[in-house]
């Protein structure tokens, strides 16, 4: 009897110790969740609020701390993020299994070696790789840079969006990365905001539609080599601040954010994303790090979310030391747990302050586990446990390919928005022999636009480079004014209005600059926030003394946000707005300018004259302009949503609808004719709006509720069918109640929002 219990005793401990357990995670033919269950219970707590931390990459600790001194490494968490922290203490945390994530990876080496580490961990846990690849994997050298969300937007392709997020998944996996923090459906709401640039534009519909299939795109099923993590961000408000700066509190009523805001993020979940990220601001008083409405509430009571959190940089501890909503550390800690986040972007107190609040209590080990097999999920279905690696000789056969370069070209193409256009377009190059070219965008990589680092010349084709490939035989004169809007030389500027007497014609491409490796002196992307919307610097007396010169001046805008181009729109035969097209964004320019291409691409958000106009939306409330400004410039934009020209001309007749009255369950058809009257082949955007005549509390003028691109040939017209659904007609009521109200609805169909290019029609809901 004493030698079985002894017997028991040996087994019962090799059990408890894991020892003759089978080990379950490690089989890729058993199912995820038993994978998940299986590790889970064999990890400590430590390991598990390890797995709910993010750290920045050793390199990046590296470069930051090789510029700093010792007291500012000691106490600067801006640069070196770890004060008192070195790249080996991080390092042998994560060979202790204490690391579930890492973001600043940008080479494949590197992604390589850490997790080379994790490899070496009791559990041997894989690394999940975040980054920032918004429009491509640019922030990683030696990757396709797409154009900016803004610029793809004003294309209304949606299945160029899924394209594009399909291609960067492809080329994220082939460095060993598997997450990136977009698609961004935050619905812009301030042209001030510095972030403009990386959304989809004002109209939530719009943003909707682009950031599914970004969603899509990223994910595939989530269980290939191919497939990366998408994340919809930033939940919420953050793209309305009351001042237009990133991160300020945003005061938004549950109407405005459930018809609005909400949309978009409702349908990233459904369609199956699988990570969210809360935005830096407070909302509404509370921080939406902490608020446990919009993460426990509305994100998985009435979404269902099944995915997991993460928080931004940092931004739990401003709870503590911005918001002062929380105490200390531990107690952001604690309040951001409790209210539903799942990891934390990024930090050396989480783990010690986390497991301290379980041992005392205060957290449940049960809802830190919640967290951790969300994490473990995603980490088994992406396949991170059986391959861990990237190859590095492979990796470039993907990267950089001639397939994601068309890709690249093509988006461009469909992005950039002629505004204005006086017959001088497309360029004749035997009427324009010598052309001047000046200003700070001309010849500079910042047409890669914000999240993107610098690139091999051959890799990008500027404008003046794309100019002289698309018109080789044409003379371009080329006026230097540096990359730098803040410091214009004025003696540059004399030089250039003096070579433009010479010119047959003149092109200034202005804009912004935007490139993060020069953080301090961008005027547009992340954390640039502007108090207007004028160009920086001598950008417009640079444009009135070219143009004094007599000599027709083409302007070419690359930037993030709407520009108040008040001048150049009264006085200039043309303008382009590219935005930032990408690395194929000079050809893409360039062959728009000569007519190699015919634009096709309409305004994703509106511009204003000026930032006094601001909140200027094409969806306002119908009492918004009773009163007009009686001073400056008029309520009306400078161009509007959906504006945008080709060179050809497009004509819309019989507006029909299938019915007149429908019950609320029921449908409209509706049908239009275009045409294209011109004599060039081109794409049409169709657009259609409605707006609901009479309802119990408030609605826009007019909402855009579906669109199709529609290719025409010279002279050729073509019906194009829309159908009108209840959820289109759908809003919340005086109760905040989902419904389709009784009541006359009118339809419109055009070429862009404003009024006067825009079909109506009438059908009643019973």
């Amino acid at each position: 009897m004493k030698n079985k219990l002894i017997v028991m005793a040996i087994v019962a401990c090799l059990v408890s110790c894991g020892g003759s357990r089978k080990e379950v995670y490690k089989d890729p033919e058993a199912p995820v969740k038993e994978r998940v269950e299986d590790l889970l219970g064999r990890m400590t707590l430590e390991e598990k609020v390890g797995q709910m931390n993010q750290f920045v990459g050793l390199e990046h600790i590296k470069a930051n701390s090789a510029v700093m001194t010792e007291e500012e490494l000691k106490n600067n968490t801006a640069n070196a993020f770890y004060p008192g922290i070195t790249d080996k203490e991080v390092a042998a945390w994560t060979e202790q299994g204490l690391i579930g994530s890492f973001l600043h990876v940008l080479t494949i080496e590197e992604a390589n070696y850490l997790q080379s580490l994790a490899m070496k961990s009791r559990l041997q846990i894989p690394i999940i790789f975040g980054i920032d690849a918004i429009h491509g994997n640019a922030n990683a050298p030696g990757n396709t840079v797409y154009p900016t969300n803004i610029n793809l937007a004003c294309s209304f392709d949606t299945l160029m969006a899924y394209r594009i997020a399909r291609e960067t998944a492809k080329e994220m996996r082939a460095m060993n990365m598997h997450w990136t923090f977009n698609p961004n459906v935050e619905v812009a709401r301030d042209a001030r905001w510095g972030r403009v640039g990386e959304t989809f534009g004002e109209d939530p519909y719009l943003v909707t539609r682009m950031g599914v299939q970004s969603v899509k795109g990223y994910q595939g099923s989530l269980d290939s080599k191919e497939d990366v993590l998408a994340c919809i961000k930033h939940f919420v408000g953050g793209s309305e601040p009351i001042n237009g700066t990133n991160g300020s509190p945003a005061d938004l009523s549950e109407r405005t954010l459930r018809e609005v805001f909400f949309p978009p993020f409702e349908a990233g979940v459904k369609a199956g994303a699988m990570s969210l990220m809360t935005a830096h601001n407070e909302l509404n008083g509370v921080p939406c790090h902490s608020n446990e409405w919009l993460m426990a509430d509305v994100l998985r009571g009435e979404w269902n979310f099944p995915g997991f959190v993460v928080s931004d940089w940092m931004d739990i501890e401003h709870t503590h030391d911005l918001h002062a909503t929380a105490e200390n550390l531990k107690e952001a800690f604690y309040q951001s747990i409790m209210s539903g986040m799942d990891m934390h972007m990024h930090g050396i107190h989480w783990n010690e302050m986390v497991v301290e609040l379980v041992k005392e209590g205060r957290i449940p080990e049960s809802r830190i586990d919640e967290s951790v097999r969300r994490i473990l999920d995603i980490k088994f279905r992406l396949g991170l446990f059986e391959q861990p690696y990237a190859d590095v000789e492979e990796t470039m056969k993907i990267r950089l390919c001639g397939e994601h370069r068309a890709t690249a070209l093509e988006a461009a193409r469909n992005g950039i928005v002629l505004l204005k256009n006086e017959g001088v377009l497309p360029l004749d190059p035997s009427k324009y022999k010598k052309i001047m070219v000046t200003g700070i965008n001309a010849d500079d990589q910042n047409i890669l636009g914000d999240w993107s680092a610098p690139e091999k010349e051959e890799n990008v084709t500027t404008i003046l480079e794309g100019l002289r490939m698309i018109a080789p035989d044409t003379q371009f004169d080329f006026v230097d004014q540096g990359w730098d809007p803040r410091n214009m030389d004025p003696k540059k500027v004399d030089e250039a209005a003096a070579h433009a007497k010479n010119a047959d014609l003149n092109i200034v491409v202005a804009g912004e600059y935007m490139m993060r490796f020069r953080w301090n002196d961008r005027t547009d992307g992340e954390d640039t926030d502007r108090s207007d919307l004028d160009l920086v610097g001598l950008q417009e007396e640079l444009i009135e003394k070219v143009a004094a010169s007599g000599k027709p001046t083409v302007l070419v805008l690359v930037n993030g946000r709407p520009l108040s181009v008040r001048w150049a729109a009264e006085n200039l035969p043309a303008i382009v707005e590219a935005w930032a097209p990408g690395m194929q964004g000079g050809q893409a320019v360039a062959e728009i300018l000569y007519g190699k291409v015919n634009p096709s691409a309409k305004l994703a958000i509106t511009i204003p004259h000026s930032v006094g106009q601001l909140q200027m939306i094409y969806n306002h409330k119908p009492s918004q302009y009773f009163h007009p400004y009686v001073a400056g410039k008029p309520s009306t934009p400078l161009y509007p949503f959906g504006y945008g020209l080709s060179y050809t001309t497009y004509k819309y007749e019989d507006l029909n609808l299938d019915r007149k009255e429908i019950e609320k369950d029921g449908s409209v058809g509706v049908s239009v004719k275009v045409t294209n009257t011109g004599s060039r082949d081109g794409v049409e955007i169709v657009q259609l709006y409605i707006r609901d005549k009479f309802s119990c509390v408030a609605r826009p003028v007019k909402e855009l509720k579906d669109f199709a691109r529609v290719s025409l040939k010279a002279g050729e017209s073509r019906v194009v069918n829309f159908k009108i659904t209840p959820d289109k007609l759908a809003f919340y009521d005086i109760k905040m109640k989902k419904v389709v109200e009784p009541g006359e609805f009118i339809v419109m169909v055009g070429a862009s929002s404003d009024d006067k290019d825009l079909l109506k029609e009438t059908f009643t809901v019973k």
